[in-house]
């Protein structure tokens, strides 16, 4: 059965949603279009302090009729559980509102994205009562007791890339450790969030606990890091973005934050790899899934000379064979870029590194419009050095620069970046090299023959310098969302 469908009939949920109902605020009207045609989809209103003030008041007021953070466990894992069913039944809606207003294809949303963000949700419901304190060593007659707590309120602001998925990276552990949720989404993707919160209350999350904010980032988005009830801050977004909300929350009260930042992720490849083609392969799809429009994209080729020309003309080849096309047609393999302004940044980007002396193997230009949709030309870039724009800047497009090397030693020094540290993956069938290029490589994340995260939810998320710090995912997703209690009790009398 094709997993085609008509973009235009899609129900498009409208207004703020706060305290379990769509609710309209005076705002700025923010137009947000189709990124495969341009077309005009429901527009949103920048909600600002009183859309997040209401949201505030609204998960106030859920936590004192609820007790949330006191409720047992198996209760709020009762209650994830049956959010992550409502998703699941809603999947075939989820996943075509998620490709209508974004940039992910049909082929990905629904068989990733919305199948992945009930597996998020179920994942957290079975960490509710596995957040156990722990009892320190003392002297006799006295016991100290630590105890994880939720902060109360927490906020967060999400990406337009993968709505779905990073959003419940962070309302799933948040809800599961006990907290309620105020969160913005991405002016560009808003649709699918809001479907999902009301989809939550539906399934009998209580109204008020995950409530969904739309707005700009420097109004709404401020509002959120800055208003004084909001105990803890969670961003996916650029590092620019970040450093201002780790100015703001310092100075409204001295948050805490999580955030997972840009990358110039290097994929390192070894002359010993078994096979050219399928590393090709893994390659190009790290750095042209989504259009390169992921924060772990593959950006950078560090490749040892032996092999450099074979695997780069077999990517080439992986690279004309791309169908660029509309979100809504399994025909499509390759995304559009999400807007118009973010086309014209990737391709001044890249211009600008071309002057600088690099030179286009392949691209290097927008894609001839489709459907009226922005896209652009998978790139390889030679001859790109440290001085470059398009070493020292995030594209967050389908750009790849390629760098040789001779030796081991030679090869990790080029995978190193002074800036960013997000990801980076290693090919080789050498474990020895692998283990040593995973100890070397400063980042977050490393993964060793594939490039990007699979379907587990267990691999933590998170940068290091200019990527961000904390993470998302996995345990420490939940502990993100918890505060630790030293308890004294002294019974000597």
């Amino acid at each position: 059965m094709s997993l085609d469908f008509d973009p235009n009939p899609i129900a498009l949920p409208s207004g703020h949603y706060i305290g379990g109902a769509f609710v309209d605020l005076p705002g700025e009207a923010i137009e947000v279009v189709r990124p495969s045609d341009h077309q005009p989809m429901s527009p949103i209103h920048d909600g600002g302090k009183a859309a997040v003030e209401r949201a505030v008041e609204a998960a106030k007021a859920a936590l004192a009729a609820t007790r949330w953070g006191k409720v047992s466990p198996l209760e709020r894992a009762k209650v994830l559980h049956r959010f992550a069913n409502a998703v699941e039944a809603n999947g075939e809606y989820l996943s075509r509102l998620e490709a209508l207003g974004s940039s992910r294809l049909i082929s990905a949303t629904s068989v990733r994205d919305a199948p992945r963000t009930a597996g998020v949700i179920r994942y957290y419901a079975e960490y509710c009562d596995k957040l156990e304190g722990i009892v320190t060593a003392t002297d006799a007659d006295t016991l100290s007791l630590v105890k994880n707590e939720p902060y109360g309120i927490v906020g967060a602001v999400v990406p337009w890339n993968f709505p779905l998925i990073t959003a419940a990276w962070k309302f799933a552990p948040a809800l599961a450790a006990g907290n309620a949720v105020v969160m913005k989404t991405s002016e560009l993707t808003p649709h699918s969030l809001l479907a999902l919160a009301s989809i939550a209350v539906e399934a009998g999350l209580p109204a008020g606990l995950f409530n969904v904010v739309n707005g700009l980032g420097h109004t709404t988005g401020s509002a959120i890091v800055r208003h004084p009830d909001i105990r803890k801050i969670s961003f996916t977004g650029s590092t620019a973005t970040g450093a201002v909300i780790m100015t703001q929350a310092a100075q409204s009260g001295m948050k805490p934050v999580t955030l997972e930042l840009g990358g110039k992720s290097p994929m390192v490849v070894f002359a010993d790899i078994a096979d050219i083609e399928a590393t090709a392969a893994k390659v190009a799809t790290g750095f042209m899934d989504n259009a390169g429009q992921v924060c772990t994209a593959g950006s950078r080729l560090v490749v040892e000379r032996g092999i450099a020309d074979r695997l780069l003309e077999a990517i080439e080849a992986r690279c004309r064979a791309i169908r660029p096309g509309p979100t809504w047609s399994e025909a499509t393999t390759f995304a559009p870029i999400i807007s118009r302004r973010q086309a014209e940044r990737i391709d001044r980007l890249v211009r600008q590194t071309i002057a600088e002396g690099a030179e286009a193997r392949i691209g290097g230009t927008p894609l001839e419009a489709r459907n009226e949709g922005s896209f652009y030309a998978p790139t390889i870039l030679e001859g790109v050095t440290d001085a470059m724009t398009g070493f020292r800047e995030e594209f967050f497009g389908p750009v790849l620069s390629v760098h040789r090397f001779d030796e081991v030693e030679e090869g990790l020094a080029l995978a190193a970046h002074p800036t960013y540290g997000l990801a980076a993956s290693v090919h080789t069938t050498d474990i020895r090299k692998a283990l040593k290029a995973a100890d070397e490589i400063e980042a977050g994340m490393v993964w060793v023959n594939q490039h990007g995260r699979g379907p587990e939810f267990t691999f933590p998320a998170g940068g290091f310098k200019a990527s961000g710090f904390g993470k998302d995912m996995g345990r420490a997703g939940i502990e993100a969302f918890t505060r630790q209690k030293a308890v004294w009790v002294n019974y000597a009398q």
